[in-house]
């Protein structure tokens, strides 16, 4: 009997991922990266003296990437180690209100109830019933396909819908979290969470809350030598498994002949296989790939996600008040939002996040230096102006920044590099330059996510953060286990 075949258009983490969860099925795997490198929107680069992560730098629930390693009997730590933060974030306020999240619930309880003026009693109930959400719509939500029927049948899914009522579903993650909470300070921190997904807390639904509870109750961590080497560890597992990477090698269609998948065309060349996925942006796997299949107008229309413009500093000075992750809050969070998903235009005062590796790895910046990550929530790439905006937003950056941490950093910067949606959309294929795929900036959002497997070819499936169950690195790991739940056992 022939070993099956299957084909992976992609490197990005959930094609990664896909490639071992299928080589354990059976399959023979090749993945088809048109970069020269594997990982995606989980790349870096190193620049004079300063080594940066480019894309994704919250890293949680790390059992998902152990259980790629343990799926081939090896001892992840061996492959890839991490530690879990003491301190989740840093938080800092126009009027001088800081606010540091420790990973402790009680600690947390305790420190907002002191510095926000909130009832403990408010705070817990708060926490609790976002752990109530997760725990009711995980299996529904995360671990399978929404689009299977079977999936409906289970005795936890009819335990979620009975309790339906306690999710949320019918208003926004702002106006539930001003049902529990007055201070404006302690709701725009847990509106915060709505950017997890590329989304506005003021459209969003309320059951979104629960992705502060996989933050907060699971922790945060940090993978030694940087989020790029989740990416790359995982790589070389996959090539130590068998793994077959044709890295710059684009794909120009996926091949089918009536409702069957046959293959795909890359370089001029055809690649025969039993089963084809794309790990592809599923915008793009349509319109490039799939130009011939009926398209799913609904899910393709939906609103784009936000993109991010992000500038990469060595700043030749260390400061203690900052920690691996930092939030420098806007003073009007709903205008904000309201000029990146309305106006299409970044807010003049933006939210300002900075991520630091270098305090847990000294080596990513020379000695007395930082290597900062400072990123900015902005719209998608509808044509706007993006040098004019980087210059502009540069300026605005760099004043919030002297006022909050009371400093000039501008003789500081040493070395920059900038990545806008325009060069995220070249770059990783993302629709836009959308970091997310769509937004979930609508309460059916989760059922307009497209399903992991076509409904129009046999053995055509999906992974990746445009497809259910969304984006993020643990969403796109769960991506690749359903695929894995999908595809017809060798």
């Amino acid at each position: 009997m022939n070993q099956p075949s299957a084909l992976i258009i992609g490197a990005g983490i959930a094609g990664l991922a896909t490639s071992l969860r299928l080589t354990k099925l059976g399959y023979k795997v090749q993945v088809f990266e048109s970069n020269s490198y594997t990982g995606g929107k989980l790349h870096a680069i190193k620049q004079d003296g300063y080594r940066f992560d480019l894309g994704p730098s919250l890293f949680t629930m790390p059992h998902l990437v152990d259980e790629l390693f343990e799926l081939f009997e090896e001892i992840p730590k061996q492959h890839f180690d991490y530690i879990k933060k003491s301190n989740l974030c840093n938080y800092f306020w126009e009027d001088g209100t800081r606010f540091q999240v420790k990973d402790s619930l009680d600690q947390f309880v305790n420190d907002a109830s002191q510095v926000f003026k909130e009832p403990k009693s408010k705070i817990e109930a708060y926490l609790n019933r976002n752990q109530l959400k997760y725990d009711l719509t995980q299996d529904l939500f995360l671990n399978k396909s929404l689009h299977k029927t079977k999936t409906y049948l289970s005795l936890d899914t009819i335990k979620a819908v009975a309790q339906m009522y306690k999710l949320h579903l019918n208003e926004s993650l702002d106006t539930t979290n001003k049902k529990y909470f007055s201070n404006p300070k302690l709701i725009q921190l847990f509106n915060r969470y709505a950017t997890y997904n590329g989304s506005s807390p003021f459209k969003t639904p309320g059951i979104m809350s629960m992705i502060s509870h996989l933050e907060m109750y699971y922790g945060t961590f940090y993978p030694k030598g940087g989020m790029h080497q989740i990416s790359q560890s995982i790589t070389q597992l996959a090539k130590q498994e068998g793994v077959e990477f044709h890295l710059n090698t684009k794909v120009d269609e996926i091949v089918t002949e009536g409702n069957q998948v046959k293959g795909v065309e890359a370089n001029g060349n055809f690649y025969t296989s039993d089963v084809v996925v794309s790990n592809m942006d599923i915008f793009s796997s349509y319109s490039s790939l799939l130009k011939e299949a009926k398209q799913p107008k609904k899910t393709l229309q939906q609103e784009r996600s936000s993109s991010a413009l992000i500038f990469y500093w060595g700043i030749e000075k260390e400061f203690p008040e900052l920690d691996l992750h930092n939030i420098l809050f806007s003073d009007d969070y709903e205008a904000e939002f309201d000029a990146i998903f309305n106006q299409k235009e970044i807010y003049h005062d933006p939210t300002i996040y900075i991520n630091i590796t270098s305090k847990e790895e000294k080596s990513d910046a020379p000695a007395n230096a930082e290597n900062w990550f400072v990123m900015m929530n902005v719209p998608a790439n509808y044509g706007q102006d993006w040098k004019k905006i980087q210059q502009s937003l540069k300026k605005q950056v760099i004043a919030k920044i002297n006022r909050i941490l009371k400093t000039d950093i501008s003789p500081l910067i040493v070395t920059e590099y900038v990545w806008d949606p325009v060069e995220i959309e070249k770059t990783t294929s993302s629709h836009r330059g959308s970091l997310y795929g769509a937004s979930s900036n609508d309460q059916m959002a989760a059922f307009l996510r497209h399903p992991n497997f076509s409904k129009q070819y046999k053995n055509l499936y999906f992974c990746g953060g445009s497809v259910h169950p969304g984006g993020g690195i643990p969403l796109c790991l769960l991506s690749a286990k359903i695929v894995s739940d999908l595809v017809p056992k060798t």
